[in-house]
Parts: C-alpha cells; structure tokens; sequence
C-alpha cells in the first residue's frame, strides 16, 4: 500500500502545514511519496527530502505548475494516482481547489477536512460546523483525502528520501495565471502563528483594531477577525476565521468582542488556551472559553497592553 501527499509551498519554501499532512499519511500506513509540482522550486525539493517517513519525493518542476493552478495539477496528481491507494493533501487554498478534480477524474468520493485516522479505510472529520463528528469509510479502492491540518502534530524533518524528477507536463491549456495581490505583514501568519488576537462586530469599525495591535506586538501574534466584522468591512477577507475563513489552533487564542457564532467556533475551538473578552456576560463564546474576562473591551484591551 502507498500513500502520495501533495506539498504545499510557494515554489521557495515548504509549508509547514505539510508536515502535519504527513503525520496523517503515516497513521493511514504504506509508503509515503511527497509530490512537488512547482517552477525553480529546487529549495522546496531539498525540504521535502527531509521530512521524516517520506521514502520517495516526485518533482514535477515546470513553467506548467508555477502557480499550482487547479486544471494542470489535477491532470497531473490523477495521472500519478495509479500507483497509489491513498491521494492527499491539505485542506489550504491549493488542496481544496484542485482535489475534487482528482476525485471525479477517478469517479470516487472525497473525503474532506480529516482530523483523525482510525485505519487505512475509516477517517474522522467534523461535520455542521464542527458541531458532530463524523467517522466515515471509504469502501473506494482509490481514497482521495485532504486533511485539516490543525488536527495533526508536524512530523521531524530529519529523513532523506530518494528524489525521483518527473518527466510529465500536464498543461491542460484551459486557465492562465493572471496576477497576485498579495496582503504584506510583519506579522506571523495566521494559520501558523502560535498565538492569535482577533476582534469581532464589538470592535465597532476598523480603526478600533488598532487596539489589538500594541497587544499582538508583545505578543507576537497574529490579528484575525470573525465573519461580522469582515461583512461589515472593518478588515480584509483575509484576516476572518472560521468555517468559511482560515481555521487556526494556536497556543493562545484571544477574542475581543466576538459573541461567538457556530461558525467561528468551528475556525478556532482547537486552540490550546482560549481568553474571551466580551461584555455579554451570555455569550456564546465564554462557553468554549478557558478564561472570560466580562467587561467593555475598550477599558480592557488598554489595560491588557499596558500590564504586558
């Protein structure tokens, strides 16, 4: 039995979340083959070699996958598919772009989100929100798989698997790479960051999140928001977790001023350590809070800064 996970990178350096992605692969059993679909991505390749219980790293470098788009990596994963029992990848922006194109190119189910391996055939993934627990079997003889990455711990990067370059170019000559518009900060990443702060409809407008940062600077945390207060346009779609946001299990969360909707609990109830700071002593949010500090965040969140 074999198991082929998808990378994930920017064509310059590995993702994180593929360590955990592997972690899961492991618990599912067989070989191990990590696939690196990319342009120039000879540094993302020497990564991959290292992640530990990976036996074989495939490398399809070419201006076809340079931007990963979703027609020509789908080809390619279902082209490589035959050798393999289990295809799979994390459930970020790429894997969920281009997965259920594997999946109906070889006529079988996804199973998606996976926080748990139970054996080679049976997954754990949360379903309404997070609200139950599904445990599902895959009785397909080809399993397609992406996992959530928040639900695994990283695996070391002390391997040295053999690379094997691929010779396939899978250009389906259907979509262009036009642009990026990339959001820039110093900040850690969102989904990687250890600690986050995030701030929701209570925070009012968008200039008020300002009182997050002098608390996410000492911290060095990450700034995310809910969906109220992206709708409501006080910060970037980028910056929302949640179920249709970024789901994130840092250390520490805190949330200023977020009632705490099913779906943002969804994005953020894995976090080790969660503080809430609202003045709804009701909310919804101090349910799944270990700490909840009930009072107007606009006296608080000064105070919280300056005893820091």
């Amino acid at each position: 039995m074999s198991v082929l996970v998808f990378a994930e990178h920017d064509n310059s350096q590995l993702k994180a979340d593929t360590l955990k992605t592997v972690a899961a692969a492991q618990a599912m059993g067989g070989d191990i083959h990590l696939l690196v679909a990319g342009h120039n991505c000879q540094a993302v390749v020497d990564a991959a070699s290292k992640v530990n219980g990976v036996t074989k790293v495939l490398v399809a470098d070419n201006a076809a996958y340079e931007h990963q788009l979703a027609e020509n990596v789908s080809l390619l994963v279902t082209e490589l598919a035959a050798d393999y029992d289990h295809i799979v990848a994390t459930a970020l922006t790429t894997g969920k772009n281009f997965m259920p194109r594997v999946a109906a190119l070889l006529d079988v189910a996804q199973i998606s989100d996976i926080i748990a391996v139970e054996s080679s055939d049976t997954f754990v993934r949360p379903i309404y929100a997070g609200n139950a627990i599904a445990t599902v079997q895959s009785l397909d003889s080809k399993k397609v798989i992406t996992v959530r990455p928040t639900g695994f711990d990283a695996v070391a990067t002390d391997g040295n698997a053999e690379v094997v370059a691929l010779d396939k170019v899978t250009d389906a000559g259907t979509s262009s790479h036009v642009s990026d518009e990339l959001s820039e900060s110093e900040r850690p990443d969102l989904g990687a960051a250890g600690v986050v702060i995030s701030g929701g409809r209570g925070m009012q407008n968008g200039d008020n999140f300002k009182l997050l940062e002098g608390i996410a600077d000492k911290l060095g945390a990450a700034i995310g928001a809910s969906r109220a207060a992206v709708d409501a346009g006080f910060v970037p779609n980028d910056m929302q977790v949640g179920q249709t946001g970024k789901i994130v299990a840092p250390d520490l969360y805190i949330a200023v001023g977020i009632s705490g909707a099913i779906q943002h609990l969804a994005g953020m109830k894995d976090s080790k350590i969660i503080v809430a700071i609202n003045k709804d002593a009701e909310a919804p949010i101090f349910q799944v809070a270990d700490y909840g500090l009930v009072a107007d965040l606009f006296d608080a969140l000064p105070e919280l800064e300056s005893k820091l």
